[in-house]
């Protein structure tokens, strides 16, 4: 297979042909995986041919010349140094220069996430040359530019919500009592065949189920503190599962501690707080299992002390000066005392003072809250920028949902064809025409391919106005969003903290910068773009200005 890939890149990555400058253009297409690649008697499979062909047409309507074109058959993509065939698309673009345009499919085929699609195209503009999509509205005037931010954006979106989509999943297989992932010590995984489906299951592994018997036993005799039950098991002989990384090994106190609070051993699965009944067995009687918990909550409170600060800032704010002066990141963490007078006050300080590291002075909880309420005017967008968003978004979403449409009616032209193609291998079959033989071969090659047509066809999706009402929900927060802060909970605070900043920095109850989370920051560039050219400015101005607003808020070059 691999051979093969390569001759596909060998043969589709050819010489320059004659053309004059500012008419040569070089096609990209990809697939994302070698299962794509194997979907039709065509050896690149579907997707390849159908991006080729919609990356000549483009070329035809601009009047370029197709010079070069690099096919990235079935590799992985998760990082763009691992694409073949892109970097030498890119080598060739900084060593021969005899290219001005990079024809791609979609922009989702060139980069999947913001970061990656932001430094290829500084390279590109740097050398002359225009990312041009066969099926999106992007190039270099203004409004390219904005799409191009926009769809950028929406892609590393849409891979989120892929991540949201296994998570639910993940939550409806433990709702039946599936196992989620490796099981714990004790158990082991199983694969069982039924029917000709593989079915995946656990069975007690009977090499570790007693000592986890033992472990719970020994503990709640009230003897055998935790240090003691690791070594004794140690001593039994208990180990680790292997892996292909780690080999078997002594556990320790912390996995201890863990076993014996795991309500896995109760036949029950534990997931986002919920629990639910398992489908394996289990290994420990639930009135064992509570005296366990018992002892292990009365140790605790006797034998450690135990104060729990929350706060919703807490994980939020981060040391200002610690981050200016000596370029490190320490947390700020919260401390409440009692005063002379027995009220109790509260404050946050550098984790660094602990280890005289930093001598930021301590701030405020109170004064510090106001800041940070007083700070998210700093992330407010405008109305007439939400305005222009919406209305390229729903242009986007139109775009995108036509080039749904026109995939799903080729893979259904592709199942028709193949139901012809039965039919008529069925008609040969009956009239003795052809050995049974190799009828059932060739119906055999049918069904696969059937089932691989009807999976991708499973994945296209149609209506889009999920995403986009997700969008444009996140673009009305940012309307206002300080009033929005200053009206929301504790916990909600918490929660919009998380979701709108990856870290704030605070010196002397005052916020000094911050680091933004995407999209956000990618939402927050484009405003200032799009308001300098509003105004009249260049877009290297305007992009000269985002720059330096980024490089203010991250606190680069101030010391």
């Amino acid at each position: 297979m691999d051979d093969e890939i390569d001759s596909l890149i060998e043969a589709n990555t050819f010489a320059a042909v004659d053309a004059p400058p500012g008419t040569r253009a070089v096609v990209y297409v990809r697939v994302s995986s070698k299962g794509q690649l194997n979907t039709d008697y065509d050896p690149e499979g579907i997707s390849i041919p159908a991006q080729r062909a919609a990356c000549t047409r483009k070329a035809d309507q601009l009047g370029l010349t197709v010079i070069g074109e690099y096919v990235e058959p079935g590799r992985s993509a998760t990082e763009m140094t691992k694409r073949v065939a892109f970097q030498q698309m890119l080598e060739r673009i900084r060593r021969e220069r005899d290219v001005d345009y990079v024809i791609v499919h979609k922009l989702s085929r060139f980069a999947r996430n913001r970061l990656d699609d932001a430094i290829v195209m500084a390279d590109l503009k740097k050398r002359g040359v225009t990312l041009i999509s066969a099926t999106e509205q992007i190039d270099n005037t203004p409004e390219g530019q904005l799409m191009h931010g926009i769809l950028a954006t929406f892609n590393q979106y849409r891979s989120a919500a892929d991540g949201a989509d296994i998570a639910y999943k993940m939550g409806q297989k433990a709702k039946t009592g599936g196992t989620l992932g490796r099981a714990p010590i004790g158990y082991l995984n199983t694969l069982d065949r039924v029917d000709g489906r593989e079915i995946r299951s656990v069975a007690i592994d009977p090499e570790r189920a007693p000592f986890v018997k033992l472990a719970f036993e020994l503990y709640a005799s009230g003897t055998y503190t935790l240090d003691d039950i690791t070594t004794e098991l140690a001593d039994r002989g208990l180990r680790s599962r292997p892996t292909a990384t780690r080999p078997a090994a002594p556990i320790v106190v912390s996995k201890v501690q863990r076993l014996l609070r795991d309500r896995y051993y109760l036949g029950e699965i534990e997931y986002k707080g919920e629990t639910y009944d398992g489908r394996h067995e289990p290994l420990i009687d639930p009135e064992l299992f509570e005296k366990v918990q018992t002892l292990l909550d009365a140790r605790n409170k006797s034998g450690e002390r135990r104060i729990k600060n929350d706060h919703y800032l807490k994980g939020t704010i981060w040391c200002g000066r610690c981050r200016l002066e000596d370029h490190v990141i320490k947390r700020m963490i919260l401390m409440r005392a009692t005063g002379r007078n027995g009220g109790e006050y509260a404050y946050f300080f550098c984790r660094g003072v602990q280890d005289h590291t930093c001598d930021a002075p301590y701030s405020n909880v109170e004064r510090v809250e106001r800041a940070i309420e007083a700070h998210y005017k700093t992330i407010r967008l405008s109305g007439e920028f939400i305005a222009a968003v919406k209305e390229r978004l729903e242009a986007a979403i139109a775009d995108k949902a036509r080039a749904e449409q026109l995939l799903r009616q080729q893979l259904e032209t592709q199942l028709r064809q193949l139901a012809v193609k039965e039919e008529n291998l069925i008609d040969l079959a009956a009239d003795g025409e052809l050995p049974t033989a190799r009828i059932k071969v060739k119906l055999h090659e049918i069904g696969r391919t059937r089932t691989k047509l009807t999976a991708q066809l499973d994945t296209v999706e149609l209506d889009l106005s999920g995403g986009l009402a997700y969008i444009n929900a996140h673009l009305e927060l940012l309307a206002d969003p300080q009033e929005l802060y200053r009206r929301a909970s504790d916990e909600m605070r918490r929660q919009l903290n998380q979701a709108f900043f990856g870290r704030i920095y605070v010196v002397n109850d005052e916020v000094i910068g911050d680091e933004l989370t995407s999209p956000l920051v990618e939402l927050l560039a484009a405003e200032r773009g799009w308001t300098a050219l509003q105004a009249g400015q260049s877009l290297e101005t305007a992009m000269v200005g985002a720059k330096a607003e980024e490089a203010r808020r991250r606190l680069i070059g101030q010391k």
